[in-house]
């Protein structure tokens, strides 16, 4: 994951913050700082200003803040003709429905299982551990999709203010992640969000309608939604979508 450099990586100890996202290196990009603390205070810390971790198994926490940013725009998720057919038959059968914050260490088990394009997982215990802890806290999110009470699809990320960073999505049917994000974004638009991060640039990402933005454009977004009220996530519900 790490390129040689001349440039050495800053290390932080619990005690430090986190550098500015500016001094990120362009190469490996995003690539900011090392650290060995990943509790709640350390990841609100980082979200607030950008900043996700992002690392290996037997590797420290790598934090990041690439530049260009991924992120959806929650007015243009693209909803496909074949998902919208496919939304439909299952709202008529009954047999698809969502839940909101029902099962979130198994969806982070389920994000976390090997798949055919990847070594391995950054999602380790110690991952799980943490965000499982923001999920105590009210600040980190899963959306459930079930097929006849059985868990086929999800997604799970944290929430400061009016914005959703996005962190990962399973699918064990054909379109379940999607429906889950789906649900996700008419459910966050009803709530006046703007946006949803998605970090980094992938083809699954830009055929829902994500794109790049510059880091300063990224940074800009995040403030003036952080400051705005968060919802009252434990008086939430969350339905199927109607397309």
């Amino acid at each position: 994951m790490i390129a040689p450099t001349q440039r050495r990586l800053v290390w932080v100890t619990p005690a430090d913050p986190l550098p500015d996202p500016s001094e990120a290196w362009t190469e490996p990009n995003g690539l900011l700082a090392a650290g060995s603390d990943l509790g709640p205070h350390r990841l609100l810390q980082a979200y607030s200003r950008g900043i996700f971790p992002w690392y290996s198994a037997g590797q420290p926490v790598l934090w990041w803040s690439p530049d260009p940013r991924m992120v959806l725009y929650l007015d243009e998720f693209k909803l496909s003709r074949s998902l919208r057919q496919k939304l439909r038959r299952e709202r008529r059968t009954g047999r698809w429905r969502v839940s909101l914050d029902r099962s979130f260490e198994r969806v982070m088990r389920e994000c976390a299982q090997p798949r055919p394009d990847q070594d391995g997982t950054w999602i380790t215990d110690e991952v799980v551990a943490a965000y499982c802890g923001l999920h105590r806290a009210g600040l980190a999110h899963s959306v459930e999709l079930w097929a006849d009470d059985v868990l086929v699809g999800g997604l799970y990320g944290v929430s400061i203010g009016a914005m959703f960073f996005g962190e990962s999505m399973f699918a064990r049917e054909a379109d379940a992640s999607k429906a889950a994000l789906f649900a996700l974004v008419t459910r966050l638009r009803g709530l006046g969000f703007r946006v949803i991060d998605c970090q980094q640039n992938t083809r699954h990402l830009a055929s829902l309608g994500a794109r790049e933005i510059s880091r300063a454009a990224f940074l800009s977004e995040l403030a003036a939604s952080i400051r705005q009220p968060a919802p009252d996530w434990r008086s939430l519900s969350i339905e199927l979508p109607d397309a």
